[in-house]
Order: C-alpha cells, then structure tokens, then sequence
C-alpha cells in the first residue's frame, strides 16, 4: 500500500479499537456524495440519469460534516457527480479536514486547475483524479475528446504544488494487460502518490451495458498484469489496496462483499446497501442504515444485481478484515504480490440460482 504512515497509522488504531469493542460490522470509509450533478456524461456511469431537479440538488455543509461524525470512518472519499461542482466543496473540505479525517476528493480535474487557489495542501487531503487510461482509452470512456490532457495538465499543477493526489482508475471491457501496463508506468513516471484501479460495476442505469469487464475475465486480466508487473519491477507500480485485495483481483481469494465498510451518504439518504446499488432504498440516519439493512440479502452469492461485482468499496473492506485475521499471510502477499498461476478460489454458486436438487431413489434390493 502507498499510503503516508500518519494514515496508516490512524487506520490501524481505528481498526484495532473497533476489534477490542468486538464490533462485526463497522465503517472504513464514508462514501459522501454531496451532488449527482456531472460535467461528463461518461459511458459507464449511471449516476447522472436522473431528472434536473435531482441533479440541482445538493448536501449542505452541515448536512455534510453531520454525515462525517455520524458515521465516524477515518476516511471520507467525495465522489460524484463532480464534486468541484458544488460552490461549498471548499467548506466541507475544510471541515473534513479540522476533524482530522482523511480526504480524498474524486474529481475528473476538468476545473482542477481553476479550483486549486480554493484549497491549502494538508496530509489529510488528497485529489484523487479519475483517469481510465492513457489518452485514447480515457477520452473513449468519458466520451469526450481532450479530457486526458486537461487531467493531465491538473495533475501536474496539484503535485507542483504541494497536494497529495492519486489516480482512480476503472477498468472496462476490451483492455488488455499491456495497456494498463503501460499506463500504471506513465502514472508512476507522473509522480502521483499511488492508483486505485478497479474492475467497473455494471450499474443498471449506465448508458453503455456493453463497456463492463466480466468476473472470470477479470481475474485473467489482473493476473496478466501482475505478472507484467513483476517482471518490471515488484516495487515499481504504487497500488492503493491491500495486499489480499489485489490477491483478491488475481482470483487466489473468494471474498463476501462488506458492504457496510463503505456506506453512503447523498442527497436521498443512506444509502442501501451500497454506493451501487441505487434502487434498494434509504435509510435517515447511519444507525438506521446499519440496523434496518438486510445485509443477507447482498453479494454475489445472494443476489442478482451484485453479479460479477468485484469494486474496491465492497471488497477491499473484506480484504481488510482478512488482513488482521492473518497478519503474516497478509505480510506475506503484500511482500511477494499476487500468485499469477495455478488453480482459482471456487466462487460460490450464486443462492438465486441454486435449484433444489432431487432426491436419489432408492437403491434396488439385492436378492
């Protein structure tokens, strides 16, 4: 993991009082969404569809920081939308911030630039830059033309200056190992501080079904890539994840989604049960959302529209959790990388598609 050791620690001291509490489930990081609203309108996004008086909506600062101290997580991530869209954002920043909370603002950086004056370094903030690609398979993916070096451009005035910025980028269908290769080199050569890098959901309101990688084929992609990987370099690539979450990626771990470890806030409520799953209702406060969600019903082995999911929001809460259950595995694998050969973890078969199976008849005596 490429994260400062202020980070770090805090994390594990989080993470070390929740288990001295015994509590099973518990936030790791707060997704707060303060706007729908968008100045892209990418092919696999289903966060825009939504009528105009939904997308003019917004959290306010107060709304905002309540959902922070609510839910407590030592990590607040703002997706969107677009986030520097919101004429407060500098506010909720600012407050985020005062809390000791880290930060990371998801931004596509096409006002990064124009915003920058707005904010002050701090360790605790961080732009994270969404780049799905080098130029051609960025600007395909957001549809438009130019955004790649407008990006590009941003980030290299946020790093001149001081900020702490990372890249998240989303995987999607017809990519190859020596693609993203390459483009985790030039991120690399860039000098942000590490990539998030995550197969796509498959959001049911996305205006392209066609773009999102599926489960089987994403496991053969990363242990590709890893394997490239290791023969430039194990140190080389700064990957923001655990260890057993890419372990994960690879297909050597069959996870259930934790998807109370990344709830979220936005302008309809809490969210249930995740940042994807936008038609399951919502809850008024964090603790109704922990308590009146029926977490069963969700993952990959428990229902439909979680199928082939394997986003960093639900699983690398998993992956966490796994990783203070077995310390020297954990070490181990963060150590050495993913196994890129070899036999898969079986993934369950899915509840909703197991049939109740008849039973054997009866053996015929033996005279």
């Amino acid at each position: 993991m490429s994260i400062p050791l202020r980070q770090k620690l805090a994390i594990a001291r989080y993470l070390l009082s929740k288990k001295l509490k015994g509590e099973r489930r518990y936030p790791l990081v707060l997704m707060l969404e303060p706007l729908f609203q968008c100045n892209l309108a990418c092919a696999g996004c289903g966060k825009i569809d939504h009528p105009d008086e939904i997308l003019k909506k917004r959290l306010s600062v107060e709304e905002c920081l309540q959902a922070v101290d609510e839910c407590g997580a030592p990590v607040v991530s703002i997706p969107g939308g677009e986030p520097l869209l919101h004429k407060d954002m500098p506010k909720i920043v600012e407050g985020i911030v005062r809390r000791k909370k880290f930060v990371y603002l998801c931004t596509n950086a096409l006002l990064l630039k124009k915003r920058l004056k707005d904010y002050t370094p701090s360790p605790y903030l961080t732009f994270s830059v969404h780049l799905d690609g080098l130029k051609a398979r960025h600007d395909a993916s957001v549809c438009q033309e130019g955004v790649f070096e407008r990006a590009v451009e941003a980030i290299r005035e946020a790093l001149a200056r001081g900020f702490r910025v990372t890249v998240n980028c989303t995987l999607f269908q017809g990519e190859s190992a020596e693609e993203i290769a390459e483009f985790l080199d030039f991120c690399m050569d860039l000098g942000v501080e590490a990539v998030t890098i995550s197969p796509g959901f498959q959001y049911e309101r996305a205006p392209r079904q066609d773009v999102f990688i599926r489960n089987p084929e994403t496991k053969e992609l990363f242990r590709r890539l890893f394997r490239l990987g290791k023969q430039r370099g194990r140190k080389k690539w700064r990957l923001n994840h655990s260890g057993f979450y890419l372990d994960f990626l690879a297909g050597n771990r069959a996870y259930a989604c934790t998807p109370w470890g990344n709830p979220t806030r936005n302008v309809f409520g809490w969210q249930k049960p995740c940042y994807f799953l936008a038609d399951e209702g919502y809850a008024k406060s964090f603790k109704e959302l922990m308590e009146t969600t029926p977490w069963e019903k969700y993952g990959t082995a428990n229902h439909p529209k979680c199928a082939n999911c394997m986003a960093h929001c639900g699983y690398e809460p998993t992956a966490v959790a796994d990783t203070l259950a077995h310390p020297l595995k954990a070490a181990w694998v963060a150590w050495f990388g993913p196994r890129t050969s070899g036999p898969m973890a079986p993934e369950p078969i899915p509840a909703y598609l197991q049939k109740e199976q008849p039973l054997p008849k009866p053996a015929e005596a033996v005279e």
